[in-house]
């Protein structure tokens, strides 16, 4: 599959993914063509490393860190009491661990 078929029309100017080994003709040179700006980095055992925005992708991991640590709060909160004031009270419970550390 091409990145066409897998992102469609693309509407944000930035993609930012994981670590792939062989994204460039399926989905960096295609999303190029069209004006996109692609952060992905290579596998640690390419030949040839790739260029990427370091910066923009360690914020994408930090952001995906903290909902990762969310869904894990929200485990804890509604485990005993199912309603969605004891899930906001997890989210600012894990906004303030994150931020603390």
């Amino acid at each position: 599959m091409g990145a066409d078929h897998l992102l469609g029309e693309m509407e944000a100017d930035t993609l930012i993914a994981d670590k792939a080994f062989d994204a460039d003709a399926r989905v960096i040179e295609p999303l190029t063509a069209r004006g996109k700006k692609t952060v992905i980095p290579a596998k640690a055992n390419r030949r040839k490393p790739r260029r990427f925005d370091r910066d923009l992708y360690k914020a994408r991991h930090l952001i995906e860190n903290f909902f990762a640590k969310l869904k894990h709060y929200r485990a804890i909160a509604t485990r005993y009491g199912k309603t969605a004031r004891n899930f906001l009270a997890a989210v600012h419970l894990a906004a303030s661990v994150i931020w603390l550390n």
